[in-house]
Order: structure tokens, then sequence, then C-alpha cells
């Protein structure tokens, strides 16, 4: 192969290669809803779930996070202070702590 063939041959692998080594375009800024969502993202970091979801809508709305649901023997221990006040009794009372235990916590 004579030299002048060989640099045309280099020359065209090389026009051709130059796109993948072209500078790369700027990286656009974030918008202020993908902004907010990366924020919300790192606050909601640890939760899982339902309650990951409630704590990303909340913090997207801007309104706090829902309190986290209070425990199944909290609630029993509440609303059985709650049947004892009322002075409930028998059917009254299972009526009461059945809807009561229900509820939703809060």
């Amino acid at each position: 192969m004579s030299n002048r063939s060989s640099l045309a041959i280099a020359a065209a692998i090389l026009f051709a290669l130059a796109p993948a080594f072209a500078a790369t375009p700027a990286a656009k800024p974030l918008t202020p809803q993908q902004q907010r969502m990366s924020a919300c993202s790192k606050q909601t970091a640890g939760k899982k779930g339902d309650e990951r979801k409630a704590a990303m809508s909340a913090c997207l709305k801007g309104t706090p996070a829902p309190a986290a649901p209070t425990s199944q023997q909290e609630r029993m221990k509440s609303c059985n202070a709650d049947a004892k006040a009322k002075a409930l009794s028998g059917d009254a009372r299972k009526s009461f702590m059945s809807a009561c235990l229900k509820k939703p916590a809060g």
C-alpha cells in the first residue's frame, strides 16, 4: 500500500470516529420541579411503600409529612380509655371498640 492511500484510510477512520469523541453538550439545569423531586427523594430515603408515597406526595405539595400511624397497642389503650370514660359494657362496648380500632390514626 502506498503512503498516500494509508493516509487517506487513516483520515477516513478519524473522520468517521470524530462524532464519538466530540464534546458532549452541557447538561441542562434542572427545572424547579426536578429540583423539588430530588430534594423530596432525599428526604424520604429511609421510607418504603405507602409511607414513602405519602411523604413524597406531601413534600411535593409543600405540606408537612403525615405523622406516623400510632401502633395498634397505643390505639387499643386509647380506645379502652374512651370506652371506660363512657362507661360502656357488653355489646355497646364491643361495637364501640370495633369502630374505634378501625378509625384511621390521628
